[in-house]
């Protein structure tokens, strides 16, 4: 399964990236994650896809504040997912329209970005985003109208610290106390998440905007040095293990993950689940874990496994 939310859950049309569907791929090999259409493909996949020609990707960093990665090359494309600020992306083709096609470096999801939204790759982010969103100002007051805004995990390059600020080698002022090192880690998963507690739901959405039930899990795992792909499938394969047999509800600890066909909440206790979901909030709530786990079987879906991460000395 691909998507990883309750529109799945509600009978929504499910759809394969048009180039992938197009692309028969060896066994094996996720079209998500494989940067492979039938005229082109990465060429360190020459010999094993079949493709007109193979290239040579070029490294690109998104320069906006958050790029959509859409799985055709036109706005009305579904949203797949997003980039943030200062991610590392390969290019392997760019169109005379002003898409670009490529692979994200952090989760290695493949697809369809509009090419104003990138910049050739410079020096290797120092600092991160750790408030839910901040402001870019152009000089070192508050008063100032800001420049950008910037979600949570985004990446910036910081010249130097002049508190308030941190600025940035092209200028910019942002609070110095919304940002910290690129390798710091949260140490609770779940608080991270509580953060986005409220944030509206959008399908494929990865910032304080807008998040979907993976993304929010993906955002909270990675702040805490966690890797975790983007999708529930692959979450539901890549994280922890499996409990089995399932606990009852009140059995569950905090940070287990409660799966189901294309969705995933976060346990936060005894009691609680924590999830991007559009079936009843359109955002990101808390709920009762029994009474969630009967509304979702009254839609025909049962739990498909609950996973524990291991844990973390």
């Amino acid at each position: 399964m691909k998507r990883r939310d309750f529109v799945t859950l509600l009978g929504g049309a499910v759809a394969w990236p048009l180039t992938a569907r197009a692309q028969q791929l060896p066994e094996g090999l996720d079209p998500r994650i494989t940067p492979a259409r039938p005229d082109l493909a990465a060429k360190h996949l020459a010999g094993v896809v079949k493709a007109e020609r193979f290239v040579e990707g070029k490294a690109y960093e998104v320069a906006a504040a958050q790029a959509p990665v859409r799985n055709v090359a036109s706005h009305e494309g579904e949203l797949q997912t997003e980039a943030l600020k200062g991610e590392r992306i390969t290019i392997y083709d760019t169109s005379a329209d002003g898409w670009a096609w490529g692979q994200l470096a952090g989760d290695d999801y493949v697809g369809f970005l509009p090419a104003s939204a990138l910049r050739a790759a410079g020096p290797a982010p120092t600092h991160k985003v750790s408030a839910l969103r901040t402001f870019v100002f152009p000089g070192p007051s508050i008063k100032l109208a800001p420049t950008e805004t910037l979600s949570f995990g985004c990446q910036l390059v910081i010249d130097r610290i002049a508190e308030p600020f941190a600025i940035t080698v092209a200028g910019g002022h942002v609070p110095s106390l919304h940002l910290v090192p690129i390798g710091a880690k949260e140490t609770d998963f779940v608080a991270v998440a509580e953060q986005f507690m409220g944030t509206p739901y959008l399908w494929g959405g990865k910032s304080s905007l807008g998040i979907d039930c993976s993304g929010l899990v993906q955002l909270a795992l990675v702040a805490c040095g966690i890797p975790c792909p983007r999708d529930t499938d692959m979450q539901e394969k890549a994280l922890g293990s499996a409990l089995a047999p399932a606990p009852e509800p009140a059995q569950l600890r905090r940070g287990d993950l409660v799966f189901w066909k294309g969705h995933v909440a976060i346990v936060r206790d005894a009691a609680t689940v924590m999830h991007a979901n559009a079936s009843r909030h359109m955002a990101v709530a808390v709920e009762d874990t029994a009474s969630t786990i009967e509304r979702i079987r009254t839609t025909g879906s049962e739990v498909t496994s609950i996973r524990r991460l291991p844990a973390r000395s």
